[in-house]
């Protein structure tokens, strides 16, 4: 079917307390895997590219983008389109362009004035052109001047009060908040603090987004949807069912050459992580 908002997907999610699942893509595999994965959930996805996923492929968005866009034209579910993590302002005017209806804009490296200063920004230019906007918060350094905690680092919390000011000031969609995950983690081994996300729900009026969720386990993941997470970023779950059953693949088969062979066999593996994941924090397509 044809590509939907990520802004649908997300309202929608978080008008029943469940959450859409995004997915950050790099291979055609990948993107095929999501589909497939979100098929046999039969619930919606977003395909999301990063930044650092646009650098891996020489620096063009487009390739991994028009693929996508195809890939899911042909799906059997909803799909939208997620450009993740920009901080180039030339890769950002580059989304609507490709067919995202959606961007996380990330300044939040930057001390908090000069991170909403830039976030506002951003939302301008991004709703003037029809895209719905993600931003990120953490936490705000000690001292006047002093950088952010970085969203995703161990301790860093996102003071509800001073994301209320943010999303009131910013204009963004939706905020992605640090409640206890972390970007990359290879262990599912994140605790989330539940009764910041608890006072994050009730003080914000956007949907909520999870960033760094595949350290975090299944039943933790269902208490964040139901403590109000509407969105559910994910990467390293992808690429560690995919690395892992290719090694395996590779072992038994020390003489394979074709990559069909095991590329295949990592795709399935893919597909079947997100297949659960989706199953743990969405519900199926009405």
């Amino acid at each position: 079917m044809p590509l939907v908002t990520t802004g649908e997907l997300v309202t929608r999610a978080a008008a029943e307390r469940s959450a859409v699942a995004a997915f950050n893509i790099i291979t055609l595999e990948h993107v095929e895997a999501v589909i497939a994965g979100a098929e046999s959930a039969k619930a919606p996805v977003v395909l999301q590219v990063s930044e650092n996923a646009v650098k891996f492929r020489y620096g063009r968005l487009l390739p991994l983008a028009r693929a996508a866009a195809v890939a899911a034209d042909r799906a059997s579910v909803p799909v939208a389109l997620h450009l993740d993590h920009v901080q180039s302002e030339d890769l950002l005017r580059q989304a609507a362009d490709a067919g995202f209806s959606s961007v996380m804009y990330d300044a939040a490296r930057l001390p908090y004035e000069q991170n909403l200063a830039a976030t506002r920004a951003a939302v301008d230019w991004a709703h003037a052109q029809g895209l719905w906007i993600e931003a990120e918060l953490g936490q705000v350094g000690g001292k006047t001047g002093e950088p952010p905690l970085d969203a995703h680092a161990p301790g860093a919390r996102t003071d509800p009060a001073e994301a209320r000011a943010f999303v009131a000031d910013s204009g963004v969609n939706a905020l992605a908040v640090a409640i206890g995950s972390t970007h990359a983690m290879t262990t599912r081994t994140a605790a989330l603090d539940h009764d910041l996300l608890k006072r994050l729900s009730a003080t914000l009026d956007v949907p909520l987004v999870l960033h760094g969720s595949s350290g975090v386990p299944d039943h933790e993941l269902a208490a964040a949807v139901a403590g109000g997470i509407a969105k559910v970023n994910l990467g390293t779950a992808l690429n560690i069912a995919m690395t892992g059953a290719i090694r395996d693949f590779l072992a038994a088969h020390p003489d394979a050459v074709d990559p069909r062979t095991y590329l295949s066999v990592g795709r399935e593996a893919m597909a079947r992580a997100v297949t659960g994941i989706i199953r743990t924090v969405g519900r199926p397509v009405a």
